[in-house]
Formats: structure tokens, C-alpha cells, sequence
């Protein structure tokens, strides 16, 4: 039997914040039902909130989760015009295999609007993305890899605002995601 690379907590808690994504990206945030989220773990809603105490510390979960996800879109490899059309690639890549992330995430953006809690972490973590952006698109003009002049703060932010856009417009629309994504590819010079 192979040794167990991760504790078992840590394990059981990145199940019941996976769970609960799912049922966010099935039912909405009304739909979240703590007790539905321990059983689909195998375990009991006691256990559910030893490892979060209350629906807002799930909640964070899922958001972390959901980050995450974007965060695998942020290769580092490369020159930082091909990071920026990596990372095109990888939200296309994750349209076609994980469409119920961009349900979530439109659902964490509405749920930040009502949730100062949950405001804050949503806040935080599209301003790293953003910089992110920023910083690659900065880059990119400064080594002459994107054509004309930039102003790489007003870029990334509407990189981040058409992507977070699309998601929250129902019913979610892989196409009109990919199309959005090969508009901003050909706005920045990527294509």
C-alpha cells in the first residue's frame, strides 16, 4: 500500500469545498446545502463544520477552489506574450472541461456583490489576477513582442472584466466565452 502523500484533513477538506462547487455549479449559491455536501463526502454535517464552522468559510473554500482553477490558466514558461496567449489557451481549455467553473465563478461574483466577507477574498484574488496580467502585458510591450503602445492597467482590466463578464451572463456560453477570449487575442495583438 503506497504512503499518503496528504494528511487526511487536508484531503477531506479540499472534498467538501470540490462538493460544494458542484452543487453551487448545479443549484446556485440557494441551492447550497450543507447537509447534501457532507453526504456526498461520506461524512456527517458535524464533521462538515469541524472543518468549516460556518457556510461563509465553505463558501471561501469554494472560491479558493474555483481560483485555483484560473491559476492552473498562468503558465510561467516562455516570453510574456506567449503567457498571455497560454493563458487564453488554458480559459479556452478549461470552457471545454470544466464549463461549471465559469457558472461558479459568475455565482461568486453575484454572491460578492450582497457578502462584504466574501467581497474582500473576490476582490483580492481578480486584483492578483489582474496585476498578473498587468505585469505580462507590460512585459510584452516593453520587449516589442505586442504592436503599438499600451497602457497595460486599462488592458488588464478589460481582459478581467470580458472574462468575468461573460460568466455572468445566463445561461453560461462556452461559445460566446471563446469567442470573447479570440476578440481580446486579436485587441492585444496576440493573434
Amino acid at each position: 500500500m503506497p504512503a499518503r502523500t496528504t494528511p487526511p484533513s487536508i484531503d477531506r477538506r479540499h472534498d467538501l469545498a470540490a462538493a460544494a462547487y458542484h452543487q453551487i455549479a448545479r443549484l446556485g449559491f440557494e441551492g447550497l446545502r450543507t447537509r447534501e455536501v457532507a453526504a456526498q463526502v461520506g461524512v456527517n454535517v458535524a464533521t462538515l463544520h469541524y472543518y468549516f464552522p460556518s457556510k461563509e468559510t465553505l463558501i471561501r473554500a469554494v472560491l479558493a477552489y474555483s481560483m485555483g482553477r484560473f491559476r492552473s490558466t498562468m503558465p510561467t514558461g516562455g516570453s510574456p506574450a506567449d503567457q498571455l496567449r497560454n493563458h487564453f489557451d488554458g480559459v479556452r481549455r478549461l470552457t471545454r472541461e470544466e464549463p461549471e467553473l465559469f457558472t461558479v465563478m459568475g455565482e461568486l461574483a453575484l454572491r460578492s456583490t450582497r457578502d462584504p466577507a466574501i467581497r474582500e477574498l473576490y476582490q483580492a484574488t481578480t486584483d492578483i489576477w489582474r496585476a498578473t496580467v498587468r505585469g505580462l502585458l507590460a512585459k510584452a510591450s516593453k520587449d516589442g513582442s505586442l504592436p503599438g503602445r499600451r497602457n497595460p492597467e486599462a488592458q488588464a482590466s478589460l481582459v478581467v472584466a470580458a472574462l468575468m463578464g461573460v460568466c455572468m451572463i445566463p445561461p453560461f456560453d462556452p461559445e460566446r466565452l471563446r469567442d470573447t477570449v479570440a476578440e481580446l487575442e486579436r485587441s492585444l495583438g496576440l493573434k
